[in-house]
Order: structure tokens, then C-alpha cells, then sequence
């Protein structure tokens, strides 16, 4: 017969072990909370905000405004001004010229307005002018530049040939989606909607919305008629409804 095998007694951890691994567990909540503890005041000091030495490097800088930490890469600061109760998101590209030290003159060249918000990972590039209107919000990632690469000579590489300029504007009141790009020569009038990951060159009336590559208007707001083609799930003001239907308002029954 063959002989009985009696089974193994459990294994126990050893104590000093056990001790061990608590202590590491221990240690990593501490440090965890001591990370995100330390990031959290890094963000609030770093902030760029009226008054801050960052924010004196400005052409101006407004009261209420903030840029968020960590910021993208800044520089040419004496040619850009922030406006008053403005957000600008954390690794946004605030920069005037091609690069730092470049004289630009006396103006302007790049303005963001009143009460705007501009997403974090955002570029605002300008070399000539990019104006942004008051109260003009952008999601993440969205590009605006008034300079693009010139090809027109076939024998050099793009890459060497000198860039042209075009101004850029947007309009007060606008939207820009996550991953806009506002190309030079762009000019969007008031309380635009751009649908994200648009690509957008040219003029743009007030009140539409535009979208695509190359973006074009898919919509647009008529006075008198309300927007064409009509929102859905929106019902219609009464200005904007046809005069034989305003009986069917609430309240504007002539039934006798």
C-alpha cells in the first residue's frame, strides 16, 4: 500500500512581514494625501491672477481673471491683454510673436474680452491680431492662430518659407467646441456656435452655427423667422411663428 500523505500545516505569514506590508500601505495613504494636498496649494499659488507679478508682465490684466496652473507656454505678454472676469483653463498657450523677445510694435496683438472662458489645452498664437470678443467660451484643445506656413514657392520647403499673417476675430457671445481650429482671416460675428473638431476659415454672419471640415454654416438665426432650419425639441417663440398659427399660443384663442 502506499503510504499516507498527511496534508501540509497552512503557512503563516511572519509577523515581521505582515508589519511590513501595513507599514507600505500605511505610508502610501499618507504620501498619497500629502501629493495631492501639496498639488492643490501648488495650483492656488501659481494661479496667475490681478496683482500677481505674472500678471504685471501683461499689457493688461483685469480684475476677477485668472489663469490656471499649470500654464502652457507664454510669452510676448507686453503685446496681450486679458479682460476683467475672465477663466482661462490650466496648459493653455497664451503667446504674441514668433518668438520671446520679438518686437511687435505698440498695439495690441492678441486681446481676450470680458467674461470669457477658455478651455484648458488650448493655443491662442498671434503674430498681427487675434481679437476675442466678451463673453466668448471655448472648450479643451481649441486653436487660434492669425499665421499659417506660405507654400507659394514650390522649390523651398514649407517649413522655411515666410509665414503669412491674417487678422482673426470672434465675435462677443460665441461658442467654440472641443478641438476648434480658428485659422487666419477668420472673422465670426456675435453669439457664433462652432461645432467641435470644426475647422474654420472665412466670414461668418451673427447668430449661426457652423461646422464641419471646412466648416460652413448648418444653421442659422433669421429675424422674423427664428432659425432655419428650426431646433429640434424646441418649441418655436411667437415671434418666430407664422401669424395664422399665434391663435394656437396659449391665451390667444379667439374662440367666441
Amino acid at each position: 500500500m502506499f503510504p499516507r500523505c498527511e496534508p501540509s500545516p497552512p503557512t503563516r505569514t511572519p509577523l515581521r512581514r505582515r508589519l511590513a506590508d501595513l507599514t507600505r500601505r500605511v505610508a502610501r495613504r499618507l504620501l498619497s494625501r500629502l501629493v495631492h494636498r501639496a498639488w492643490a496649494e501648488l495650483r492656488a499659488v501659481g494661479m496667475i491672477s490681478a496683482g500677481t507679478p505674472a500678471a504685471r508682465r501683461f499689457r493688461s490684466f483685469g480684475s476677477g481673471s485668472s489663469i490656471a496652473f499649470p500654464t502652457g507656454t507664454m510669452f510676448g505678454q507686453e503685446w496681450i491683454e486679458v479682460g476683467s472676469d475672465t477663466v482661462i483653463g490650466e496648459r493653455v498657450t497664451l503667446s504674441a510673436g514668433l518668438v520671446p523677445g520679438h518686437d511687435l510694435g505698440a498695439g495690441t496683438v492678441v486681446r481676450v474680452g470680458d467674461r470669457c472662458a477658455v478651455g484648458r489645452g488650448s493655443h491662442v498664437v498671434g503674430h498681427q491680431s487675434v481679437q476675442i470678443g466678451d463673453d466668448v467660451f471655448t472648450g479643451p484643445y481649441v486653436y487660434i492662430t492669425d499665421q499659417n506656413h506660405d507654400y507659394s514657392d514650390p522649390e523651398l520647403p514649407v517649413g522655411v518659407q515666410w509665414p503669412r499673417n491674417d487678422p482673426v476675430s470672434i465675435g462677443a457671445g460665441s461658442w467654440l467646441g472641443a478641438g476648434v481650429i480658428v485659422l487666419p482671416g477668420t472673422r465670426l460675428g456675435r453669439n457664433v456656435v462652432v461645432a467641435a473638431g470644426s475647422v474654420v476659415r472665412g466670414e461668418f454672419p451673427d447668430h449661426c452655427v457652423v461646422a464641419g471640415v471646412p466648416a460652413r454654416i448648418v444653421r442659422r438665426h433669421m429675424p422674423g423667422r427664428g432659425w432655419e432650419p428650426p431646433l429640434r425639441g424646441v418649441p418655436a417663440l411667437p415671434s418666430e411663428l407664422p401669424a395664422e398659427d399665434e391663435d394656437l399660443l396659449p391665451g390667444n384663442s379667439q374662440a367666441g
